[in-house]
């Protein structure tokens, strides 16, 4: 059937009708819903947030993020939905905060070189740590110290590990698993307590 162009009007009018009937649905709710926590709301801004500057723009992001969904669904629990949007505009805040533009360093040359520069301080600390790796790789089990040598020292795969000491892949990968947590355990036993130091 070929829609005539009142039928068209017709259609558009009907949408426009269901668009403002929605909004009209949205603001109640937001009125019933979502106004009575902005006391709240901006409590728990003030609290989390970085700035004390930023409250009122977070406050105003977290009510165009609510309302939006509102238009699509409403939230089965306002406060719940508020909240989540509320704590996730604060991470994201908090992950743009920690983004370097890359034109704040104007030569990255020199970074770079800072990066890589052997110092003294530097060597003495890497030799530590080969030293404590040394010691907690000798304390393995045989088995154990064995496959992680192989893995890590030689790059041998599992399958490849498996077929030279002639166990299961399946054996291989949980020695490698315990030779693994031993290890980081043992090097992180050694790092000292930061609250007992301040």
């Amino acid at each position: 059937m070929v829609e005539t162009p009142n039928s068209e009007r017709e259609n558009v009018a009907a949408k426009d009708s269901s668009g403002a009937e929605r909004a009209s649905e949205v603001r109640a709710w937001f009125v019933r819903e979502v106004l009575p926590l902005e006391a709240v709301l901006v409590q728990f801004l003030s609290r989390a947030a970085r700035n004390k500057a930023d409250v009122e723009d977070l406050r105003q992001s977290v009510y165009m993020r609510v309302c939006a969904a509102a238009h699509k669904e409403f939230p089965d629990h306002a406060r719940t939905y508020v909240f989540g949007v509320a704590r996730n505009l604060l991470i994201d805040q908090v992950r743009h905060e920690q983004v370097v533009p890359i034109d704040v360093i104007e030569n990255l040359e020199i970074l770079d070189n800072a990066i890589d520069e052997r110092t003294p301080d530097r060597a003495v600390i890497a030799r530590e740590d080969l030293r404590k790796l040394q010691a907690a790789l000798d304390k393995l089990p045989e088995r154990e110290r064995n496959v992680v040598t192989m893995r890590k020292l030689d790059g041998l795969s599992v399958t490849e590990i498996a077929a030279r000491t002639g166990v299961p892949e399946r054996t291989v990968r949980r020695a490698l698993n315990d030779g693994f947590r031993a290890l980081a355990d043992a090097m992180l036993q050694e790092v000292p307590d930061m609250r007992r130091i301040s």
